[in-house]
């Protein structure tokens, strides 16, 4: 066992004590090389339980808010489907794509999506589909998903998001500007179920796309 699966399993067991404890999200967060996701510079911390900066005024979400999201739709009964909006250094896909069968995600940073293309295909996870564009449009052509996951924080919940879902799916996002919620959304036929839960701190969903 080599200093980083040790690590992995550590911070597995971090996320566990916080409330974390679906088997199959732990078993990603364990699995998962969570220092390839993050510069060199920054590996020493790759293992902790914090956000981290990738680049372009972007980060690397808290693994316990990953873990959270991801146990979220698995208790919602996803198994495959997902689309993720904000691909950023790719960690949360690699998370997803351990966990549910079929993955989609879009990055508006053509730059960051190329960057976690390759990290995927060095950890062969090739279950995920990668997109260059604009996340508040969504990914029509492969819609309606069974679950959506916003990795970056709108003022309001993108119509584009809830008509892309298909009836009895799932959108979990975290919502507004400086005091952010997480939220789920279930459809249900034209209804749109809202629930909050915690407090979060994401960076703002920006639309439009940049090379």
């Amino acid at each position: 066992m080599n200093q980083y699966t040790r690590s992995g399993a550590t911070l597995a067991n971090q996320v566990k004590g916080l409330g974390i404890e679906n088997p199959v999200v732990l078993d990603a967060i364990s699995s998962v090389p969570r220092h390839l996701f993050v510069e060199q510079v920054l590996a020493h911390k790759a293992y902790e339980n914090t956000a981290l900066p990738i680049g372009q005024g972007q980060t690397i979400s808290q693994p316990y808010i990953v873990g959270k999201m991801t146990q979220m739709l698995v208790e919602h009964g996803v198994t495959s489907n997902v689309l993720e909006i904000g691909t950023g250094s790719g960690y949360q896909a690699a998370i997803l794509g351990r966990v549910f069968s079929q993955v989609f995600s879009v990055e508006r940073i053509r730059q960051l999506q190329l960057i976690a293309k390759r990290r995927l295909q060095k950890l062969d996870i090739y279950n995920v589909q990668m997109k260059h564009g604009d996340g508040w449009l969504g990914w029509e052509s492969k819609a309606p998903f069974d679950a959506i996951i916003v990795t970056a924080a709108p003022e309001s919940v993108p119509q584009a998001l809830k008509s892309q879902l298909k009836d009895g799916g799932i959108l979990i996002l975290p919502v507004g500007i400086e005091n952010q919620q997480l939220v789920t959304i279930v459809r249900s036929g034209d209804e749109f179920i809202e629930t909050q839960h915690e407090p979060v701190k994401f960076v703002p969903l920006v639309s439009g796309d940049t090379a």
